[in-house]
């Protein structure tokens, strides 16, 4: 029907305005992927649907897929999208945590998929379906702006305005040897845990191959209802953390019954005013840290810091290279009572249980142009790779589970017992690359 020419302009202003609200804060979506039949309540996603933040939602980062129809009476699974390459999907959200839930499977053919959110979250690991089976998975995440409800903003450093994690939208990259995606649904998740992560280059949502760190791989390891809130970031201490609003933020949005993840050190180390070291600066910021999260009601937890791969290749053992920084920690947690996770003593066995030489195979460590551009060696002996955040992201599981945390609850069931002094063979790992990669070393050592 073509509008009445004589309609108020400042009412088609306004209802324009209403409409462009009510789009820009949808939270729940119900996606049916692919060329057949829509089923009832959902939306139809095909390849040509792009992303853009009119639309709300699509194919993002010049990706794609292809469409494949099977028929059949079930409309949600019988045509779906796939791709033999990464793809990314992108929905236009607002900050909060949110169930997503995927459906993955084709009726004649099998399938294989992993599945990363935002900044390379690790959240379904290669999973494989059979012909004529499908599997649905629900994940929590968290979607984060820089913005603060009591004013002001996160200072971003430069290298954060580009990272999935801190855009308006949620992303979610598909990836696999034959991703077929059936189905996406969001809804809010209003109730849901929230762990937040304090840290530096060891804990934050590395975007680029071949870094990473434990905070992105640990949410694989949580059923529906935890979401982890990464507000790390590289070169970090607790001074710039908090210098930098990224405290002041984490305290804006934290509830009761939330979780406050604090690990530092490797950088604080390198502070060397008069009022600066272990036992001065640092133990009374991590006290401050604890003692904010126990005002929100949150429950504070402190981890020593990641040991840097520093072997006495005499007697094959790593040698500590962090100084006073791991036991300052494990004695502000014993006098505030907290939970301790001692990651400086488990990355230690870790580490000199893989050897000498295997344990490059858990860091940066690679050969020139493993990677594009790398046209020199990468040899770093305190950031991880994906095989060694993710044996890292078991050690954080198994100190929840020693400091018997409520969230012990959530944790997935197929996660098993894991001690570092037997680390998971590497030629068990499987990892596939996001599209992404760089051979620029993160902020801090």
């Amino acid at each position: 029907m073509t509008r009445p020419t004589f309609f108020p302009a400042f009412l088609l202003g306004l209802t324009l305005t209403a409409s462009a609200n009510a789009q820009s804060t949808k939270t729940s979506y119900k996606f049916d992927f692919g060329s057949g039949k829509v089923a009832p309540g959902y939306t139809q996603v095909l390849p040509t649907n792009v992303y853009s933040p009119t639309a709300g939602y699509g194919f993002d980062f010049n990706t794609t897929a292809t469409t494949v129809s099977r028929g059949g009476k079930d409309a949600l699974k019988g045509d779906f999208v796939t791709s033999d390459k990464p793809f990314y999907f992108s929905v236009k959200l607002p900050e909060g945590n949110y169930n997503v839930t995927v459906t993955l499977g084709d009726a004649q053919g099998a399938s294989s998929t992993s599945l990363k959110a935002e900044s390379r979250r690790l959240l379904l690991e290669q999973t494989e379906t059979t012909p004529g089976r499908f599997t649905t998975q629900t994940f929590t995440l968290n979607v984060k702006d820089r913005r603060i409800s009591t004013g002001g903003e996160v200072s971003l450093k430069p290298r954060e305005l580009t990272k999935l994690d801190w855009d308006d939208k949620l992303t979610l990259e598909f990836n696999g040897s034959k991703t077929c995606l059936d189905a996406i649904e969001i809804t809010p998740a209003q109730n849901a845990v929230t762990v937040f992560l304090a840290g530096n280059s060891t804990v934050v949502n590395q975007d680029d191959e071949p870094w990473a760190a434990w905070g992105q791989m640990i949410p694989r390891f949580f059923k529906p209802g935890v979401a982890i809130a990464n507000h790390a970031e590289s070169g970090l201490t607790l001074g710039s953390f908090q210098g930098s609003h990224r405290l002041e933020k984490v305290l804006s949005v934290i509830k009761p019954g939330d979780y406050l993840f604090i690990e530092f050190g490797h950088n604080d180390q390198k502070e060397k005013g008069p009022n600066d070291g272990a036992y001065k600066s640092y133990t009374e910021r991590l006290k401050l840290f604890v003692s904010e999260a126990k005002k929100k009601g949150a429950t504070p937890v402190i981890l020593t810091s990641t040991a840097r791969r520093n072997f006495d290749e005499g007697t094959g053992k790593n040698v500590n290279s962090l100084g006073e920084y791991p036991d300052a920690a494990r004695k502000v947690a014993k006098e505030e009572n907290v939970a301790l996770v001692d990651l400086n003593q488990m990355t230690t066995q870790l580490y000199e249980a893989l050897g000498v030489e295997d344990s490059k195979k858990a860091l940066v460590h690679y050969p020139a142009n493993t990677y594009p551009g790398q046209t020199q060696p990468l040899a770093d002996n305190t950031h991880f790779n994906p095989y060694g955040a993710y044996e890292i992201a078991k050690c954080v599981v198994e100190g929840i589970k020693a400091n018997k945390l409520g969230l012990v609850k959530y944790l997935r069931n197929d996660t098993p017992a894991f001690d570092p002094n037997h680390p998971d063979a590497l030629v068990s790992w499987h990892w596939f690359d996001s599209p992404k990669s760089t051979v620029v070393k993160p902020d801090g050592q």
